[in-house]
């Protein structure tokens, strides 16, 4: 008998066993907000990818037909219709055969406007999944855009159950607030979870993101597909970097970070359910993802506004040289232009850096003296200045002839002005409105400068793939080492009116990332009169931050999305210890009846 069998699996009569497959295409890619019929091209090309590759389920991020995050536009009425046509035609090319589509997607039913994933299968729309948790923390401002989504079972695709939690759907455990949806989908027979997302990048974000999807595989033994978005949104920039794990919390694939992606990953079914093979590639994180993300962000900020190019003031000091560098890791050689504008207190080393750092780089390079403006507006205002004493006003003129004049070559040739301001200048207003503060956008804007020291040094040993700059030294070691200057007087260094910056951005982490007492800032060891001096800063710089152009979000917290101060504001921490609340004085008879009602 055991040699007949034999005999038939070798005469092709009987069938061998197989254990069942099924093959996702995860399509990390770029999408731009608004652009609906961009999208929809882009989810085209990668169903052709899906289909090549024999798959069958292709699956795009959160929100990837309209652009991720879309704010207020996706309360347009007329952007709603716009974004169900286009699914509804994708929907309809699969009537064909080929790959299902799971892909996001704004979706308005019985009135009210849902975060949703579409399923798209046999030419029609097979399944709607909605978010339920929505998130309204940091960046996120969901709750008030969508309505929340019922829990809902898997869909099914090609006789497959998949769990469809979306984004925060699967970040918060089960509260009064937030509902387990994976736990929900697991006890409805899911058997794959697959996590459509758009997650902003932030330093150290993919350990959070994998520590999250651990303890969703932990709890519910299903095994998780993460996919994620990439690309600039004005202040966003999403890096990709999905990943699949197994069951066995092995990780199955990892795709790269900062640039576009589309693979399929093999998925076969055994006794313990299914398991996952696919490409693994490393990621670049830490500085280095700081730097790609600088880059990313500023050439989807110039690209997708239709910019021809940029231009910067070049001024012979770091963080012009870093933004310079990053301008042509961005965009290229040929559409980045660099001005230095020189007065009487410009350094001669400030001249030969900048043009050192221009050659380097390979820009368009052009000094104007700024003499005659200034002098002009100075004779102009002698009237109105006459009888008072020379101080910081004189010196804000040369930074406003400066941004004039860069705005005027803006306007002229239609590039946009890159602003160099980084996060310690911002923080505590070292920086002037209308003058260096001028620009559409500003790439270092959410980094620190000691950070920017790093940065610069990093750029000269390494430069991420696809920068389109030179590689090696690009930032002469001169700029890195030589003392920072605004050159507004003579002699002037910036430490002159700021403390070294080790001890400023270390109070300013504690201040802005981690919102410290003032108290217990001191207590870690400094100096009480600087950090009460910093605070003070920090928060009367509040109004002009809030005119600053949009930049880079690199942090936990930037200026702008994650941290939104009153500018008119009184309240200032006296550096005291914190009292502790006095619970005798909560009314019993209040909390009693809250409870109640409650109840």
């Amino acid at each position: 008998m055991k040699q007949a069998l034999q005999f038939a699996l070798v005469q092709g009569t009987i069938a061998p066993m197989t254990e069942p497959t099924f093959k996702i295409t995860l399509a990390q890619l770029n999408p731009t907000v608004g652009d609906v019929t961009g999208n929809a091209a882009k989810a085209h090309g990668a169903r052709d990818k899906a289909k090549a590759d024999g798959a069958d389920l292709l699956v795009l991020p959160e929100l990837f037909i309209c652009g991720y995050p879309p704010e207020d536009l996706v309360l347009k009425p007329a952007f709603q219709v716009a974004c169900r046509a286009a699914i509804e035609e994708l929907a309809r090319e699969t009537a064909g055969g080929g790959p299902a589509v799971l892909i996001g997607t704004p979706w308005v039913e019985d009135g009210k406007l849902y975060n949703a994933c579409a399923l798209l299968d046999e030419g029609r729309i097979a399944a709607l999944r909605f978010k339920a948790n929505l998130p309204n923390y940091g960046v996120f401002d969901e709750k008030r855009l969508f309505a929340r989504g019922p829990a809902a079972g898997p869909v099914t695709v090609k006789g497959i159950r998949v769990g469809v939690p979306i984004c925060e759907d699967i970040w918060l455990e089960e509260s009064e607030e937030y509902e387990n949806i994976v736990e929900c989908l697991a006890e409805t027979g899911a058997e794959i979870l697959v996590v459509p997302n758009g997650s902003p990048y932030a330093r150290d974000k993919n350990d959070l993101r994998l520590s999250i999807a651990v303890a969703r595989v932990t709890e519910s033994g299903l095994p998780l597909v993460y996919l994620n978005q990439i690309g600039g949104q004005d202040e966003l920039v999403f890096d990709g970097a999905s990943f699949a794990l197994n069951a066995d919390l092995s990780v199955a694939a990892q795709l790269p970070a900062f640039e576009e992606s589309i693979v399929t990953l093999n998925w076969t079914r055994s006794a313990d359910g299914w398991r996952c093979s696919g490409p693994v590639v490393p990621l670049i994180e830490g500085d280095k993802g700081d730097y790609a993300a600088c880059v990313l962000g500023l050439r989807d900020y110039v690209r997708k506004n239709g910019f021809p190019g940029v231009l910067l003031g070049v001024s012979g000091g770091i963080d012009s040289a870093l933004c310079a560098a990053i301008a042509v890791d961005a965009l290229g050689a040929d559409q980045v232009r660099g001005v230095m504008l020189p007065f009487r207190f410009t350094a001669q080393v400030s001249l030969d850096d900048a043009a050192k750092l221009a050659k380097a780089l390979g820009i368009r390079y052009e000094v104007l003296p700024i003499a005659d403006a200034v002098n002009g507006f100075e004779k102009i205002l002698s009237g109105p200045f006459a009888g008072l004493p020379r101080d910081i006003t004189e010196e804000n003129l040369q930074a406003r002839t400066r941004g004039t004049l860069l705005m005027a070559i803006s306007n002229k040739t239609g590039a946009m002005v890159v602003t160099t301001g980084n996060k310690s200048e911002m923080s505590v207003g070292y920086a002037t409105l209308y003058g260096d503060m001028n620009g559409g956008f500003n790439p270092i804007k959410d980094i620190y400068k000691t950070e920017v020291f790093r940065l610069s040094s990093l750029r000269n040993e390494w430069k991420p793939d696809g920068a389109l700059g030179p590689s090696g030294e690009v930032i002469p070691v001169n700029i890195i080492t030589r003392p920072p200057t605004a050159e507004l007087r003579e002699n002037q260094t910036d430490q002159d009116s700021l403390p070294p910056y080790e001890m400023l951005d270390g109070i300013l982490e504690r201040l802005v990332e981690r919102e410290e007492p003032l108290a217990t800032i001191i207590a870690a060891g400094f100096p009480a009169e600087m950090v009460t001096r910093i605070d003070r800063l920090l928060n009367i710089a509040e109004y002009k931050r809030r005119q600053a152009a949009p930049g880079v979000k690199v942090t936990e917290k930037n200026f702008g999305r994650d941290r939104r101060y009153p500018i008119t504001n009184r309240f200032r921490d006296n550096g005291k210890a914190l009292p502790a609340p006095d619970e005798k004085l909560v009314a019993r008879a209040g909390r009693a009846s809250v409870d109640a009602f409650e109840g």
